[in-house]
């Protein structure tokens, strides 16, 4: 049950009307081409093209409905400038993100990071990747601070610097699925759903169809019916309820404002907030070689924050918008008290903006795993580009709900763009 007339939720792709509705509930001006050529994502995210997203959707036969596109290039913002990461070793040599020497001392540390074995200590260069923090394998190595940064948020997709105190094997096993996304495709490691990611809900309404599954769209939840035993029952919806054993649902429905079911208990937290640009170029981001898509992370070190900007860029390439048009989407974690000038630095790369659209959404986090009730909540969506903190809420919620780890098989499998 969705209580938009669109498929996706707070992830939904819009149309031009449908974008200028929502924020600023007038009509779409004319020059800016027709309605239906528009797929503009509310929320960017990529898909690693190795990643657990990747094996989720081979796994459920999901891919059988949808088309597939690769963005052409990955960036890290430093020093001023945009870079982009390199995606073979000849890039790396020739790449400025860093100087001669750094980049002896990176091979080194990524030459480490291919050849360690669990089983064979002449690979270990005296480290433990399960005691030693990650802090402890840059400083073996030498790695400057930038090249850190590059490493652990454009490479492990790290959302702050929190990950350098605790043991090194997570970062391992995160740049690894990096490289190995990057090695599948080349040019870079992410893929994108053609047409939107609106496209995705649209994809599982239609696998759930063939298992018996119903989709409804324009249904308002009006309540989370419990019982005296406080566990679920049902949802009303236009004054009928329906029930089942269990329900799963997006935090939004769960908190303030909305309804918590008989008990009146408040089942969400509101941990942070997330600020988000959505912008409509007429031409590439600057100083990307006029790639039709692209990713750039601007890691919190290089303009002094504690969290993480980023821009996904898409264009006709990917079948959102008219030719010659792009639709940038610039966010970050709320710090301050003017959420909108904290995008400054990444509007700053984006050069002439013809619209541009703010919304600042809160992020949900469940209070109960829902074991007590059978009422499984998901978090709120991030405001990193990629799906990899997504697929980790999907396989808590499936462990959760099943009391199993989530196993995904035929993963070796290849999506085709």
């Amino acid at each position: 049950m969705d209580r938009e007339d669109y498929y996706g939720g707070a992830s939904a792709s819009l149309n031009l009307t449908q974008l200028f509705k929502k924020f600023r509930d007038s009509a779409a001006p004319d020059n800016l081409g027709r309605d239906r050529d528009y797929a503009v994502d509310l929320i960017p995210k990529f898909i690693l093209a190795s990643g657990t997203f990747t094996r989720m959707l081979v796994h459920t036969d999901v891919v059988r409905y949808l088309e597939f596109k690769q963005i052409a290039g990955s960036y890290v913002y430093r020093d001023g400038r945009i870079n982009k990461v390199p995606s073979n070793e000849s890039e790396a040599l020739r790449s400025s993100l860093m100087g001669l020497f750094e980049k002896r001392r990176a091979r080194s540390f990524f030459m480490f990071l291919q050849n360690w074995k669990d089983n064979d200590p002449a690979t270990h260069q005296g480290l433990n990747l399960d005691k030693n923090t990650m802090k402890d394998v840059y400083t073996k190595f030498g790695l400057e601070a930038g090249t850190q940064d590059f490493v652990g948020h454009a490479m492990a997709l790290y959302l702050d610097d929190s990950y350098l105190q605790r043991p090194a094997r997570e970062a391992y096993e995160r740049i690894l699925l990096y490289t190995s996304s990057m090695a599948r495709y080349g040019k870079s490691p992410y893929i994108y759903c053609s047409y939107g990611l609106g496209e995705l809900p649209q994809a599982f309404a239609r696998l759930s169809a063939i298992y018996g599954g119903t989709y409804m769209l324009a249904k308002p939840i009006e309540k989370i019916v419990t019982g005296d035993d406080g566990k679920f029952v049902g949802v009303t919806s236009e004054g009928e309820t329906v029930k089942a054993k269990m329900v799963i649902g997006d935090p939004s429905y769960f908190g303030a404002g909305n309804p918590d079911g008989q008990d009146g208990k408040m089942r969400v937290v509101e941990e942070k907030k997330v600020v988000r640009a959505i912008c409509i170029l007429k031409h590439p981001v600057p100083g990307t070689d006029d790639a039709d898509s692209t990713q750039i992370i601007i890691p919190q070190n290089q303009v002094g924050r504690k969290n993480d900007i980023y821009i996904a860029c898409i264009s006709s390439a990917q079948n959102v918008c008219p030719a010659n048009l792009y639709i940038a989407i610039v966010s970050t974690i709320v710090e301050t008290s003017v959420p909108e000038r904290e995008l400054l630095p990444g509007l700053q790369l984006l050069g002439t903006i013809q619209e541009k659209f703010v919304s600042i959404d809160p992020l949900y986090t469940p209070t109960a795993d829902g074991k007590q009730d059978n009422i499984f909540i998901t978090k709120s969506y991030d405001a990193t580009t990629h799906f990899e903190t997504v697929a980790e809420d999907v396989a808590d919620v499936w462990e959760r709900i099943t009391g199993e780890k989530l196993s995904l098989d035929k993963s070796d499998v290849e999506i085709q763009g």
